[in-house]
């Protein structure tokens, strides 16, 4: 059973930037691709940004990519999503999956193909 727990939301500003953190514990860190989802109130979880067990491969949404970076350091158990120009419609509950199966094409973005889940850590953005 793997346990993961982000950190590092909050209130910031348009334009600013934040850093989220995500721990996981209870297998072996390396073993698992991590990705980064979010989820706005009444809209569905969407795909944000994942990586691979080693971090030589990187993942973005559309929406995201050139704003948000997705990295990871193994000997810290820990995957980070740094955010950068943050707009209001950034504004969601950010959430941390792992999954340890190995992934191809699509299956990075699908939420289905993660099995393991933090709790969430929410990210405002006001204008």
């Amino acid at each position: 059973q793997v346990q993961l727990v982000e950190s590092g939301g909050g209130l910031m500003q348009a334009g600013g930037g934040l850093r989220v953190s995500c721990a996981a514990s209870g297998r072996t860190f390396s073993s698992l691709s991590m990705g980064w989802f979010r989820q706005a109130p009444g809209r569905e979880r969407e795909f944000v940004a994942a990586i691979s067990r080693i971090g030589t491969r990187t993942y973005y949404a559309d929406s995201v990519k050139g704003r948000f970076t997705v990295s990871r350091d193994n000997a810290k158990n820990t995957v980070y999503l740094q955010m950068n120009s943050l707009k209001p419609e950034d504004t969601a509950i950010y959430y941390c999956a792992a999954d340890g199966r190995l992934k191809y094409g699509s299956s990075w973005r699908d939420l289905d193909e993660y099995d393991y889940w933090g709790q969430g850590t929410q990210v405002t953005v006001s204008s």
